[in-house]
């Protein structure tokens, strides 16, 4: 980045998941920038759990009898307000900018009816300079909140992104690629039309830099990511494969996955993933599913229902948009099946699912006559 731009934010090692629910081993950062000019413009401020380290990185990153002249909030998220009111309270001649959507938000964030009255909110499109550096701002609604925007400086050709292209882990993550990748489907999946409509804004900048609100700046390889929310945000698969998605109460669910993924392979498939429901978080699940051009999911029936692991998966594919994929269904009951049923229905939901015949139906144990059917339906699935 330009010298005059100072990354202040902090990394949280000890955040176990992420909103509550979505695992981050290696933790994750809450970035906040500086830029020192004539004017001192800070974009965005971290969560409360890290404000004391934050507040010590602002005071070490301030020029000496200088004070910050704007607080430019890109998404009033609380992870990335958590120090806004402390800020705004040591530093009391400094105006906070943000889009009029965030400007009406405010209060029911902070708590503090007050800082309205120090916001200067900005349109899409708009600029302000600071000196050397001039920024615009481009409204970014629903990536993934209505209040969002972006911030590119034309001096340097940094976008500062907000959410978007950010990711789980370290700064210094080896599995940046792959955890940017289930950030974004986990986090922004759902909103790929307002995505693709805040590229298309930016699709005549000259961006040199990436500078989003978790993970690391993107440097150097930044058509690579531009590249890839171009992708991500269409829908289409990344690879040709197949992602065997399974819950099993007792093994025998599972014992037909195993049999499933080898069929798979023999049918034609590239690739085969396999992902057992009631183990690995849905976060990678979903991931996968969005990865692979086919999915086949395989579930039993659960007090006369779907088994909730699968049940809660397909919701959060709904919730995701998932759509524009081939699927195959394949329930167990030893009476009274309804997984399958309750599976397609729950797909049909979805925009754009073909769904493989034949639906395939296990009593227990899989039999002879399953793995004929299993393989009827492989070969009808790569087919789609």
């Amino acid at each position: 980045m330009d010298n005059d731009i100072k990354q202040i934010g902090t990394y949280d090692a000890e955040l176990e998941a992420f909103e509550n629910q979505y695992p981050t081993p290696e933790g994750v950062t809450y970035n906040s920038y500086l830029i020192d000019d004539e004017k001192i413009a800070v974009i965005d401020t971290v969560d409360a759990r890290k404000s004391a380290e934050w507040q010590k990185n602002l005071r070490k990153a301030l020029p000496e009898g200088r004070t910050p002249d704007y607080l430019i909030v890109e998404h009033l998220e609380p992870d990335h307000t958590g120090a806004l009111s402390w800020l705004m309270a040591q530093y009391p001649e400094c105006r906070l900018v943000c889009t009029a959507a965030a400007g009406r938000m405010l209060p029911l964030v902070t708590g503090d009816p007050t800082l309205t009255e120090r916001m200067m909110t900005v349109a899409d499109g708009e600029k302000l300079s600071l000196g050397r550096h001039t920024l615009s701002f481009h409204t970014a609604p629903m990536v993934h909140w209505p209040e969002v925007m972006m911030v590119y400086d034309e001096a340097s050709h940094t976008l500062f992104s907000a959410d978007a292209f950010g990711s789980f882990g370290n700064p210094e993550s080896k599995a940046r690629d792959e955890e940017a990748a289930r950030y974004y489907y986990n986090i922004v999946g759902k909103y790929g039309q307002p995505v693709r409509a805040v590229l298309a804004k930016l699709k005549d900048k000259e961006i040199d830099t990436i500078a989003p609100l978790h993970g690391s700046v993107i440097s150097g390889d930044v058509r690579k990511y531009l590249d890839l929310y171009d992708k991500w945000s269409s829908y289409e698969p990344e690879e040709e494969g197949v992602l065997v998605a399974y819950a099993s109460i007792h093994g025998m669910t599972a014992d037909a996955a195993d049999r499933m993924a080898e069929i798979l392979i023999g049918a034609g498939a590239q690739k085969v993933v396999t992902v057992d429901l009631t183990r690995d978080n849905h976060s990678h699940a979903v991931r996968e599913a969005f990865r692979m051009s086919r999915m086949v999911l395989m579930a039993p029936t659960y007090d006369g229902d779907l088994f909730p692991p699968m049940h809660h998966f397909l919701h959060h594919l709904s919730l995701k948009g998932f759509r524009n994929r081939a699927v195959g269904i394949v329930e167990n009951g030893l009476w009274a099946p309804a997984a399958g049923r309750k599976m397609k229905a729950m797909l049909e939901g979805m925009q754009d699912i073909r769904i493989a015949e034949p639906a395939v139906t296990l009593r227990g144990r899989h039999t002879a006559q399953n793995m004929e059917q299993l393989a009827e339906m492989a070969e009808n699935l790569m087919k789609l």
